[in-house]
């Protein structure tokens, strides 16, 4: 017998709407409980063949009285039940389970008794269907109310769709699991989803599972989502770039690409392709792997420009895959720039100063690019596909660069009878030429930030860096550095004085007779000036307000850096040298920004020399078969000898001290282009101290924090070629206004159409970055795919917007759109 007080609930929801409930009860299943029920202010009326008397009553008598009119047995139909009227009008209650749970949960519409009788299990759980009736809504019809059990199942709190729904399945898959799926089953909601993946992706098989399904997405989308079928596959297109674009999904969707790339064997589908024809897909991380690998043998055999090279490697940094293969497209890009200045190099000179000036002007770019691909070889993960290049590289940057560059410049400097320029300062005069007069007249401080070995081209990179912070501005300028270009020299004249000397051993500069070669030394001279000097790490190690006072208390302040020479000269790290050159940038722009902190606006960064390099052991060709000779060698080094009465030999120029600008009656001796000396001890790939461009043109970047900010966005403007959209997509084209530089930063934008808050597209993210100053280079192409729910706002207006993102949130605000009509109906309603 069943207990009428579970009814009770349901009976008073009824009265809530009504004042007279039928109650058929054909087993007479609560009848032996009806007296239990305790409806306050509604009384039972049992039928007992007294229908007409029944009527009278709650009709006539009774008008307003509330009454359970319960019936057990069969049911008279037809005109055979003289309440057959009354039950029309007011309904008939039944108190089986599955018709209770279709009233509990508030929905009237068709079918919905027959979802809960198919999926009695489902509804076992009052857990469950809490948390199902927090997702309901009054009109919900019946597929509405599986979608969204199907959700409960999912643990899906905010959507019942079917991208949410794939988007949960998708993500467990990856991760191998079936737990979510299987309840799915379990729960006989399986062939639900089926239908509608069936119905809304075009999907179907005979025997569907996740594992099909995502084969199928791929290898549509290799097709191109291609389709014959009614309303095309432009669903599954639109949800498949949200799958792979959501960060919900997008570890997921990488994990299934790699799999389906596999089952697919896409690597072979690919084998003949051109990398032209890829750049644009963005599927499989195979297509990265294809691009580099004919990129780098194309800029090998010069099949490319750089100007192609440059394009490909932009259009690649949107892919999925990028952050595996930054480095490798990062080094072709700079080798093919590499390759192409060296092809068309011509190294003759017309002086001293003209080779001084085209260096700084134009070559040190040569030794940039080489920096940067060894850098990116070096740290690339996979760099196998660099082989051939970086043999390539490799052998045209040391046999037709630096050493034909050498042997021309070489030439220049035999015929100095001094070593001065008219072209560039001399490095000894750096504090009167810029420090000085600065801190003459006491009202302006100064801060010379010197780093070890910091050569030209890589200070031209540091000053871009620099510029690119908000309020900060950096000028490059060169000096000649000292001869012998080391550190002792190059240190020493760097410093107030009015003349150097060395010691009577050569191993230690004097200036105006004080020892240099330590920091407490320097910060002696200094003293003379209103100055002192620091290590750059003892700088870091100080608070914010001990920074502050360091910098009031002196007029000038020298910050001591070491990081690329300690690397560079010693054998076991000689080959990290462009990695220590990495970590140099960062620390330079740390210290500028922690030196502003502290008040200082005037902040210089120079060096006391720069280097030479290559990452490959030298040929035995560029070591000197001849060793120094003289009657009092005191210093030997592999690029440059300091002594006395050296015996003069063609393989070396020779000069003597004052010829340099030193005091005293040594000799040095420079091995003549960039040959060495074979000395024990130390490496050979990094060496300073000779008279190469790239060891003498010394950097001097003068670096200035303003008052207000400088840095900004580029522009970017849409401009579409008409107001409607008639077809169901549209291509709308954008133009970034103008060519991105240090003050004028990239662009990051999400493009997708709009009614109200509504999206009814794909969203497309785009970059804004061309440098180029040419127009024609600036134009994008957003492609817009509308969804089908965009049938509902057929001949309203509609807005395609450019976003972005608030910085430091997830949040999006619109920075451009623009409006057109939506003239396009659809046959079909696929909303699930």
């Amino acid at each position: 017998m069943s207990d009428a007080t579970t009814v009770r609930p349901h009976l008073l929801r009824w009265f809530e709407s009504r004042r007279l409930v039928f109650w058929h009860d054909p087993e007479g299943q609560y009848a032996a409980d009806l007296d239990d029920l305790d409806l306050p202010g509604i009384e039972t009326i049992r039928v007992t063949n007294d229908e007409f008397a029944i009527k009278n009553r709650v009709l006539h008598d009774e008008p307003k009285g509330k009454f359970v009119v319960y019936r057990s047995g069969p049911v008279p139909t037809g005109i055979d039940n003289w309440l057959f009227d009354l039950e029309l009008a007011y309904g008939v209650f039944t108190a089986d389970r599955t018709a209770l749970i279709a009233q509990d949960l508030g929905l009237s519409a068709t079918g919905i008794e027959e979802v809960v009788q198919a999926h009695e299990k489902f509804f076992n759980a009052t857990k469950r269907v809490q948390s199902l009736k927090t997702l309901l809504n009054p009109e919900d019809d019946a597929t509405d109310l599986r979608a969204k059990m199907t959700a409960v199942l999912l643990g899906l709190k905010d959507s019942h769709s079917l991208l949410e729904i794939t988007r949960a399945l998708l993500v467990e898959n990856a991760k191998e699991q079936r737990a979510k799926y299987d309840s799915l089953v379990d729960y006989g909601l399986n062939d639900f989803y089926w239908r509608g993946v069936a119905r809304i992706y075009g999907y179907e098989a005979l025997s569907p599972s996740i594992d099909d399904l995502v084969l199928w997405i791929f290898q549509t989308a290799i097709d191109g989502f291609n389709s014959d079928r009614p309303g095309g596959l432009q669903n599954i297109q639109l949800d498949f770039a949200s799958l792979r674009n959501d960060r919900r999904s997008q570890g997921a969707l990488a994990t299934l690409a790699k799999r389906a790339a596999r089952d697919l064997d896409y690597k072979s589908q690919i084998e003949d392709a051109s990398f032209r024809d890829l750049v644009a897909i963005d599927l499989f991380e195979e297509i990265d792997q294809k691009i580099i690998s004919d990129l780098a043998r194309a800029v090998v055999d010069q099949t490319v420009t750089p100007r192609e090279v440059a394009e490909v490697v932009r259009a690649r940094q949107n892919s999925v895959w990028v952050d595996n293969y930054k480095q490798l497209y990062t080094a072709i890009a700079n080798a093919s720039e590499l390759l192409d200045e060296i092809a068309s190099l011509d190294v003759a000179m017309q002086s001293f100063d003209d080779g001084l000036e085209r260096y700084r002007r134009e070559w040190f770019r040569i030794d940039q690019y080489y920096r940067r691909f060894i850098f990116a070889a070096r740290t690339a993960e996979y760099p196998k596909p660099l082989e051939v290049l970086r043999e390539q590289v490799e052998k045209r940057y040391i046999n037709k660069f630096v050493y034909e560059l050498g042997n021309a410049w070489q030439q220049q400097v035999d015929q100095a009878e001094k070593w001065r320029s008219i072209a560039l300062r001399a490095q000894t005069a750096f504090y009167s030429r810029y420090i000085a007069p600065l801190v003459r007249d006491g009202e302006k401080k100064a801060v010379v930030i010197i780093s070890d070995a910091l050569r030209y081209e890589v200070a031209d990179e540091l000053g871009s860096r620099i510029r690119q912070e908000d309020r900060f501005d950096a000028t490059l300028d060169a000096v000649l550095g000292v001869l012998p270009s080391y550190t002792q020299l190059g240190m020493a004249a760097l410093l107030p004085h009015t003349t150097l000397e060395y010691s009577a051993d050569a191993k230690t500069l004097l200036a105006d007779g004080q020892p240099t070669n330590n920091t407490a030394f320097r910060n002696k001279v200094l003293e003379a000036v209103g100055g002192s000097a620091i290590q750059a790490e003892d700088f870091r190690a100080l608070n914010a307000e001990d920074r502050r006072e360091l910098y009031k208390a002196n007029r000038v302040l020298y910050v001591y850096h070491n990081r690329i020479d300690a690397t560079g000269e010693k054998p076991g790290t000689e080959r990290q040298v462009f990695e220590a050159v990495e970590d140099t940038l960062r620390d330079i722009v740390d210290l500028v920004k922690k030196l502003a902190s502290a008040n200082a606006t005037n902040i210089f960064i120079t060096a006391d020399h720069g280097f030479l390099f290559q990452d490959e052991a030298l040929a035995d060709s560029f070591f000197l078969s001849t060793q120094p000779q003289g009657d009092d060698i005191k210093v030997p080094n592999k690029r440059f000898v300091l002594g006395k009465a050296l015996k003069v030999d063609n393989a070396f120029v020779t000069f003597e001290a004052a010829q340099l600008g030193v005091a005293g009656d040594l000799e040095v001796q420079i091995p003549k282009s960039i040959h060495r000396l074979r000395l024990a001890g130390g490496g050979s790939r990094f060496v300073h101290g000779g008279a190469t461009l790239q060891e003498i043109v010394v950097p001097v970047l003068a670096v200035n924090k303003k008052r207000k900010s400088d840095t900004r966005l580029v522009n970017v403007e849409v401009w579409p070629e008409s107001d409607k959209i008639t077809t169901g997509q549209v291509v709308v084209r954008l133009f970034q206004t103008e060519p991105v530089s240090d003050k004028v930063q990239p662009r990051n934008l999400r493009a997708g159409l709009y009614v109200g808050e509504t999206l009814i597209s794909n969203e497309v993210g785009l970059t804004f970055d061309q440098t180029s100053t040419d127009k024609r280079d600036r134009y994008q192409n957003a492609r817009m795919l509308l969804s089908q729910e965009s049938s509902d706002y057929n001949n309203r207006p509609v807005e395609f917007r450019l976003a972005e993102r608030i910085p430091n949130t997830n949040q999006w605000r619109v920075f451009a759109k623009a409006v057109y009509t939506l003239k396009r109906s659809f046959a079909s309603d696929f909303d699930f």
